[in-house]
């Protein structure tokens, strides 16, 4: 695979985890948003907080400056404000994605033999967007499974549905068998 065929493959692997992650949080009511399973669980609002956190401080000038900005209180984002609105939250959730697309956009073929810095170290920038792309989509999962728990058996599935694989494979089958 060459270069620009990669950055797009993962710009679209990113765009699949915010989808998901949208997807399920249209289908939880707002009020639900702060729900931890445990203690030391994340709730939705956290998950959001430290994934637009995270986003923000490793893209904004992601190929000239450290990953870990200065001004980013990371512990702060596992601690659910007293008070958030859903707007403010969705805001913030919206910038995160966009300077993470606004980055991604901007990288050319050549930057991937690259070197950016993130906590101090040294990555090159393909080990960089994957190690980006797990971390999101590890989280993006946590999202995931804590919408459905949050939608107390109204969940509608992202994907293929409980027993329904037989069916999607055949319609499958049948997109992809035609000329």
């Amino acid at each position: 695979m060459n270069g620009t065929a990669y950055l797009k493959d993962v710009t679209q692997r990113f765009r699949d985890a915010r989808k998901q992650c949208d997807r399920a949080l249209a289908q939880v009511p707002f009020e639900r948003w702060s729900y931890r399973l445990d203690p030391e669980s994340n709730s939705i609002v956290t998950l959001m907080l430290h994934l637009s956190g995270n986003m923000l401080s490793r893209w904004t000038d992601f190929l000239t400056t450290d990953g870990e900005k200065p001004e980013r209180d990371r512990d702060a984002e596992f601690e659910d404000p007293e008070t958030v609105s859903q707007d403010a939250l969705l805001a913030r959730w919206e910038l995160g994605w966009k300077c993470l697309f606004d980055a991604l956009g901007a990288l050319t073929e050549p930057d991937l033999d690259r070197a950016v810095t993130i906590r101090g170290q040294s990555l090159g920038v393909v080990e960089a967007l994957n190690r980006q792309l797990a971390h999101y989509a590890q989280h993006a999962g946590q999202l995931v499974f804590l919408a459905k728990h949050l939608t107390a058996g109204q969940w509608e599935t992202l994907s293929v549905p409980r027993h329904g694989s037989a069916a999607f494979n055949a319609a499958m089958a049948q997109k992809h068998s035609k000329p």
